[in-house]
């Protein structure tokens, strides 16, 4: 199944849209959990752990699913196909781990906005300090950036599926 014109260059909107939000989203959480991490300030802290945990669920899941969801339909619906190319099956498992990883994570991220909620005073503060937050996000942007890195250079390489695929297109189209 191929698609149009009109409806490829508008999932292909789509996609890269949502995985560009998805992108901005992880570099605003990554400046959170840094502020969070290093402020003396116990209401910044406080104010960072509330604000990555409504970015987690607002906007980091809702992307990273869109994400996962339109890049699937770009792939079943193009040339390019979801087994055949190397890259693109990477994007995939990588998408779905990012993915997995942050619905898993967002219950640490609950947790810790939980905590932050019941801060009562400065000393509080102490017991908030977690590094995973800005690890989590590190790791994320790394995690699309190389997808990104792979869109754009798109390595050759074709999976077994995809050698077979274009070995039967040719003798189909050879035989008469």
């Amino acid at each position: 199944m191929t698609m149009t014109p009109r409806v490829r260059k508008f999932a292909l909107t789509a996609h890269v849209t949502f995985s560009v939000g998805w992108l901005g989203a992880v570099v605003c959480s990554l400046a959170l959990g840094i502020a969070g991490l290093t402020s003396r300030d116990a209401e910044v802290v406080r104010a960072a752990y509330l604000t990555m945990e409504l970015i987690g669920w607002s906007v980091l899941v809702p992307l990273s699913l869109a994400s996962l969801l339109t890049g699937l339909v770009q792939s079943l619906g193009t040339t390019w196909g979801l087994f055949r190319h190397y890259w693109v099956l990477t994007k995939l498992l990588m998408n779905v781990f990012a993915t997995a990883v942050l619905l898993l994570y967002m219950q640490t991220l609950s947790y810790l906005a939980d905590m932050a909620a019941g801060m009562r005073t400065a000393a509080d503060v102490s017991g908030m300090r977690d590094p995973s937050p800005v690890g989590h996000a590190a790791a994320a942007l790394l995690l699309l950036l190389v997808a990104a890195t792979l869109s754009v250079y798109k390595p050759r390489g074709m999976t077994g599926y995809g050698q077979r695929r274009q070995h039967a297109g040719r003798a189909t189209a050879l035989a008469p």
